[in-house]
């Protein structure tokens, strides 16, 4: 049996594995289920964007959505697709951690919601914090033999050596056990009976469901499992960095001009995939705008539409606007007044990485010579006679318009009384910052 739910994600190319059964049983009921998020930050980025988007589509098709912040599972480290043993975080990083995330998460499901579906947030500390070894060991860890969890992918390539990995401790060893054990837990006092998640975490998964049937004699026992297939790009490359690291959903921690490039600069190939994924579009609408593109792929119609669609989801549609804004005022044709309507922090933000450097503002009230400016004065250029042939070759432009050796820059040039942009011809760009 398909299920309409299940048909829309494996469009969007969302389903990696799924148990047989799961489709029957979304077809059959509301059914409740959820996604674990692990604290080792104090935010998400946009790998999590993944397991967000799920439990949004898993509440639109009418089912129930739990969000589980490991607050637990987060003192320990999850091994799936690590080579080495993770970092023990101390008890004040990991409260912060998983603050930091329950306010994520909010952003994007209603947890104040009456609605009879309306999402749940849980930690998996609240149940086990309480949970003696002896217990643990006694109740879980008798149910699943060592052959087992040894048989797993995220063990046996720590055990084999391979990817550079030093082995696996106890620690790390039990974390399959932990997680499998919330699954028992969310199962027998919230009903749930599917845990979703990324392909490396299939195993952690089914050890849930193995937990659920073994510890659950005589009861039902119904337990499902589903994941998507980790995101990469076409190239290769890992998904969600930039230069300067990972791209997160907070707007301290990367800009929203920044969250907003990533997406608009995504390759023709990676768009095409990624509009599905990261966006709630119809099929209608998304194959329309594929073929679109394909017809006149210089219009960047797939990323424009795909960077306003997540930047949105977000951000808000205010933060998209004045994003899309600031990276349109680059190539405006009244560049000089419209750089002006941009506020100071989405000034900096536009321009951020871009050579700068600072005059004393009294100098302006008798004007700086355009050699000085690019020479002496802030070193863009390394000699006043390099300064002088740029200016020759008309190759220099003061707030996007071309100046000649002559020219005097004064406060009329400053943009928000404190910037001055300057070019030398398209690539390199400079900022003359006016100080005290």
């Amino acid at each position: 049996m398909t299920n309409p739910f299940v048909e829309d994600l494996r469009w969007r190319g969302m389903v990696h594995d799924i148990m047989p059964g799961t489709e029957e049983q979304l077809s059959k009921e509301m059914t409740s289920a959820y996604i674990g998020f692990d604290p080792t930050s104090d935010s998400l980025h946009i790998g999590s964007l993944v397991p967000i988007i799920l439990l949004v589509h898993l509440e639109k098709a009418g089912h129930k959505p739990y969000a589980l912040v490991g607050g637990a599972t987060g003192m320990i480290g999850d091994p799936s697709g690590k080579s080495d043993e993770r970092n023990l975080l101390d008890e004040a990083t990991l409260e912060k951690n998983v603050a930091g995330i329950k306010s994520v998460l909010s952003r994007f499901l209603d947890f104040n919601s009456t609605a009879k579906n309306a999402p749940v947030l849980v930690n998996n500390y609240d149940w086990m914090k309480d949970f003696s070894f002896i217990d643990f060991a006694r109740d879980v860890g008798k149910r699943i033999t060592v052959n087992y969890m040894m048989s797993k992918d995220s063990v046996k390539k720590r055990f084999s050596g391979e990817e550079g990995s030093v082995g696996m401790s106890f620690t790390e060893f039990t974390y399959q056990l932990i997680q499998g054990y919330d699954f028992y837990y969310l199962h027998k006092h919230h009903n749930i009976l599917l845990q979703m998640g990324g392909s490396d975490q299939w195993g952690n998964i089914t050890t849930g469901t193995e937990l659920v049937r073994r510890m659950n004699v005589g009861h039902d026992a119904k337990a499902y499992a589903m994941t998507c297939p980790l995101i990469t790009k076409a190239d290769g490359s890992k998904f969600g960095k930039s230069e300067g690291g990972n791209i997160w959903l907070d707007a301290d921690k990367t800009s929203v001009y920044k969250f907003y490039q990533f997406w608009l600069n995504t390759s023709d190939e990676d768009a095409d995939r990624y509009i599905k994924i990261f966006t709630f579009l119809d099929r209608d609408t998304i194959e329309k705008l594929i073929e679109e593109h394909r017809q006149a792929p210089h219009l960047r119609i797939l990323q424009k539409r795909l960077a306003e669609e997540v930047t949105t989801f977000v951000h808000s549609k205010e933060e998209f606007e004045k994003a899309e804004r600031a990276s349109n005022i680059l190539f405006s044709d009244s560049f000089k007044q419209d750089i002006r309507t941009l506020d100071e922090a989405m000034f900096l933000e536009v321009f951020e990485g871009v050579p700068l450097a600072e005059i004393p503002k009294s100098e302006f009230d008798e004007g700086v010579d355009m050699i000085a400016a690019l020479s002496a004065k802030t070193g863009f250029l390394n000699s006043n006679g390099e300064a002088r042939r740029a200016l020759k070759e008309n190759s220099i432009s003061v707030n996007k318009e071309k100046v000649a050796e002559d020219y005097i820059l004064t406060t009329d040039d400053l943009i928000n009384g404190k910037y001055i942009i300057l070019n030398r011809g398209k690539k390199n760009t400079y900022i003359i910052k006016v100080g005290s």
